[in-house]
C-alpha cells in the first residue's frame, strides 16, 4: 500500500460530491413505487430511521478502514524497529525498549511534537528517529487505501472470508440483473411507446403487441433488448475496464439533470390547475404491507458501503469527515423525500421504474418537451450501461477469489481464467432478467437480502472483530480519532436486531 502523491487527493467538497453521487443511484428510481406502495406517511418515517441505520453503520467502516490502517502501520513500525535495534549494536545484547525510549534525541521538543502528529507512511517510517518511533500515538490513519476485502482478510477467519466474498457476490448478481432489466425495458418502452396503454401492467406484456401491425409482443421487444444489451456490453467482462474520470463526471452531470428535470415536471403537475372532469390525485397514508418492499429499495438506495475506501481515503483534510458524512445523508434523505412525495401525489400510477412515468407520448407535438421525455426515458440506459462493464469486471474477480487460490491465478488453466468467470459473471443475469422484468422485485431481493450482509451485518462483524484485534494489540491507551460515535457492543446488537427484523418481515412477506 504506498502512499498517495499529493495529485490523488481531493478536497473535502470534492468527496461530498463523490459519496452523493455514489448513494443516489439506480434505487433511487425504484424508490417513489416503493415509497406509494407504504404510503407516505409510513414511507417517509421508514426513509429516516432507514437512513440512520445506514450511517451508524458506515461510521462502523470507518472506524475499520483506521483499524485495519494502524494494523498496517503497527506490523510495519515493528519491522522497522526489528531492524534498526540490530543496526543499533550488532556485536552486544540488544537494549530493551523502555531504555531506548528513554534515551536522549538530539531533536528538538517541537521537532519531536511534529513527527509524534504526522500521519504515518512508509517514507515517513523510514526517516523517523528510534525514540519517536517507541512514543507513537498516530496509528489510527485514513492514509492507505484498504478495500473491504482485504479488511475481511485481515480481520475475518477462514469461514468469514468465504460468507464475506460469497454475499458481495450475490449483491453484485442483483446489481448487473437490475441494470440488465432496467436498460431493456427503458429501451423497449420508448420503442413501444406508441402503442402502449397508459394503464398496462407487466403482465399484459405478453400479450400487447410492441407495434399496432406487429406479430412482436411487449415482452418479445424486452427480450430482444436484454440479449442485444449484454451482447454488446458482455465482452468487456472478458478485459479489465476502468471507469474514467470524465465518465464519472458526465454520468454525474447525466444523473443530476434527469433527477431535477423529474422532480421539476412532477411539481409541475402539482401547481397545474386541475380539470373538472379528472379526479384528484389521493395517495394512500400508510400501508403495512408495503413496508417489506419498501425496507428493501431504501437498503438498497443507500449503498455505498462496499466503496467507501475508494472514496474516503483520498480526501486531502480528513478532520471533517464525520459532518461531511452527516450532511450527505440528511441531504440525500431530503433529495429521496422530495423526489418520492412529488411522484406519489404527481402521478396516480407509480412504476417501478420511475422514469417510465415519463415515457414520450404520442400526442405531443412541443418538440423540447419530446426531447426532454426521450431524455428522461432513456436515461437508465446512458448511466447503467457506463457502469455495467465494471461491476461485471468486480463480480468476475469476487469470483475468482471465492473459488481459486489468489496467489496461484495464473497457474490455472486458460478457460478457467479467462472464460469460465466473465460467462458466469454475466449468463446468471441474463437468464434471471430473460424470465422477470420487474425491476421492484430485483431491487427489493437484492436490497433486502444481499443488501443487509453489506450494509448491516458485513460492518457489524467488521468494527467488533477490528476493535477486538487493535485492543489486543495496540493497546486501548492510543485513541482511534475516527471511532464511531456508536461505541461499546449495544449499537452493534440494535443493528442487529434491526437486520433480523428487516429479513423476517421480507421472508414473510414473499412467503404469503
Amino acid at each position: 500500500m504506498p502512499p498517495r502523491s499529493a495529485h490523488e487527493e481531493y478536497p473535502t467538497w470534492v468527496g461530498f460530491v463523490f459519496v452523493f453521487n455514489l448513494i443516489v443511484g439506480t434505487g433511487a428510481l425504484a424508490l417513489p413505487s416503493a415509497f406509494s406502495h407504504a404510503g407516505w406517511i409510513l414511507g417517509t418515517l421508514a426513509i429516516v430511521v432507514l437512513a440512520f441505520m445506514s450511517y451508524v453503520t458506515v461510521t462502523f467502516v470507518i472506524e475499520t478502514m483506521a483499524c485495519a490502517n494502524a494494523v498496517h502501520n503497527w506490523k510495519r513500525l515493528q519491522f522497522i524497529k526489528r531492524d534498526r535495534v540490530i543496526e543499533h549494536d550488532e556485536d552486544s545484547n540488544v537494549e530493551t525498549i523502555e531504555s531506548l525510549v528513554e534515551a536522549t534525541d538530539t531533536d528538538s521538543d517541537n521537532e519531536q511534537a511534529r513527527l509524534v502528529e504526522q500521519p504515518i507512511t512508509d517514507s515517513s517510517i523510514e526517516q523517523m528517529p528510534l525514540n519517536i518511533m517507541y512514543c507513537r500515538k498516530t496509528y489510527y490513519s485514513l492514509s492507505s487505501k484498504i478495500e473491504l476485502g482485504e479488511m475481511a482478510n485481515m480481520f475475518f477467519g477462514r469461514s468469514q472470508r468465504f460468507l464475506f466474498y460469497f454475499c458481495l457476490a450475490v449483491y453484485l448478481y442483483g446489481d448487473l440483473s437490475i441494470y440488465s432489466a432496467a436498460v431493456a425495458k427503458s429501451l423497449r418502452d420508448v420503442a413501444c411507446a406508441h402503442n402502449h396503454r397508459a394503464n398496462a401492467t407487466d403482465d399484459d406484456d405478453g400479450t400487447e403487441r410492441c407495434w399496432q401491425d406487429g406479430i412482436l409482443t411487449r415482452l418479445d421487444v424486452y427480450r430482444l433488448c436484454l440479449v442485444g444489451f449484454v451482447t454488446v456490453l458482455g465482452p468487456f467482462t472478458f478485459f479489465n475496464v476502468q471507469k474514467t474520470k470524465y465518465l464519472q463526471l458526465l454520468t454525474v452531470l447525466f444523473r443530476w439533470l434527469a433527477f431535477s428535470v423529474m422532480i421539476s415536471i412532477a411539481i409541475h403537475r402539482l401547481l397545474a390547475p386541475v380539470d373538472s372532469t379528472t379526479l384528484p390525485i389521493t395517495p394512500k397514508r400508510a400501508d403495512i404491507a408495503g413496508i417489506p418492499y419498501l425496507i428493501g429499495t431504501c437498503i438498497y438506495s443507500f449503498m455505498c458501503h462496499h466503496s467507501l475506501p475508494s472514496l474516503l481515503t483520498p480526501i486531502a483534510n480528513k478532520g471533517r469527515l464525520k459532518a461531511l458524512l452527516s450532511l450527505d445523508y440528511v441531504l440525500i434523505s431530503a433529495f429521496y423525500l422530495a423526489l418520492a412525495l412529488t411522484g406519489i401525489f404527481a402521478f396516480a400510477d407509480i412504476k417501478d421504474l420511475y422514469t417510465l412515468n415519463f415515457v414520450p407520448s404520442a400526442n405531443q407535438t412541443n418538440g423540447l418537451l419530446k426531447a426532454i421525455e426521450y431524455f428522461l426515458a432513456l436515461f437508465p440506459v446512458f448511466t447503467l450501461s457506463a457502469s455495467f462493464p465494471i461491476v461485471a469486471i468486480t463480480l468476475r474477480n469476487n469470483l475468482q477469489t471465492l473459488f481459486l487460490d489468489a496467489a496461484q491465478l495464473e497457474t490455472y488453466h486458460f478457460f478457467l481464467r479467462r472464460l469460465f468467470f466473465p460467462l458466469l459473471a454475466i449468463l446468471p443475469p441474463l437468464i434471471v432478467c430473460y424470465f422477470t422484468e420487474s425491476v421492484s422485485n430485483l431491487v427489493g431481493f437484492t436490497g433486502c437480502y444481499a443488501g443487509t450482509g453489506i450494509q448491516y451485518l458485513i460492518p457489524i462483524a467488521l468494527v467488533l472483530s477490528a476493535r477486538r484485534t487493535c485492543d489486543n494489540m495496540i493497546g486501548r491507551g492510543i485513541i482511534n480519532e475516527f471511532r464511531s460515535p456508536f461505541k461499546g457492543t449495544v449499537w452493534p446488537m440494535i443493528v442487529l436486531g434491526w437486520t433480523v427484523a428487516c429479513l423476517v418481515l421480507v421472508t414473510i412477506d414473499l412467503a404469503i
